[in-house]
């Protein structure tokens, strides 16, 4: 049987949209988990087995520039302090709001460590990390605004590449669950 992740990379090359490159190693997977401290789900983690796809939007994980990888990575937590910084937003997990912004950023910033890392799929797309995972639906995230774009890896290739219909799925993890629309 084959898994979500391979069936998803093998709608993507069907598509013909992208290039697709040689599908990362296992030594490229361990050197970059290490690098940005971070493990790919095992779909996202089989999906970039089969083929890496290159241009606009994609993650190179082989050979980007690797400031900008740590910046897709930190962009949804960057985005949630924006909103505390620039909207008033404040989680009802996080307890009582500080009453000056310079503070409750400061405490966002210190919960944000704890919440689950968003790996960048594509473009604003992400998915949870973690070895031993799979399944997750795929999160379009700007800022505050997380809608499901997709009820797993496959669902997304074939609503953002192949035009099929939304199939959305509710998100599955911590923090980012509560803020999905």
């Amino acid at each position: 049987m084959i898994d979500e992740g391979t069936a998803a990379a093998d709608l993507l090359a069907a598509a013909g949209r992208f290039p697709i490159r040689p599908g990362l190693t296992e030594a490229e997977f361990a050197a970059v988990e290490q690098e940005f401290g971070f493990s790919f789900a095992d779909d996202h983690r089989a999906f970039l087995a089969v083929g890496l796809p290159f241009g606009r939007g994609w993650p190179d994980w082989r050979d980007g520039d690797r400031a900008q990888l740590r910046e897709k990575l930190a962009m949804p937590v960057e985005g949630v302090l924006f909103d505390v910084a620039e909207n008033g937003f404040w989680y009802e997990g996080w307890g009582p709001q500080p009453a000056e912004t310079a503070d409750a950023v400061t405490v966002a910033r210190r919960l944000l460590m704890t919440v689950p890392r968003l790996v960048p799929v594509y473009a604003h797309r992400y998915l949870p990390a973690g070895r031993g995972t799979s399944g997750h639906p795929v999160l379009s995230v700007m800022q505050t605004d997380i809608i499901s774009y997709g009820a797993d890896l496959r669902s997304y290739v074939r609503h953002e590449f192949g035009g099929e219909p939304l199939t959305p799925g509710r998100p599955t993890v911590a923090f980012w669950r509560d803020l999905a629309g």
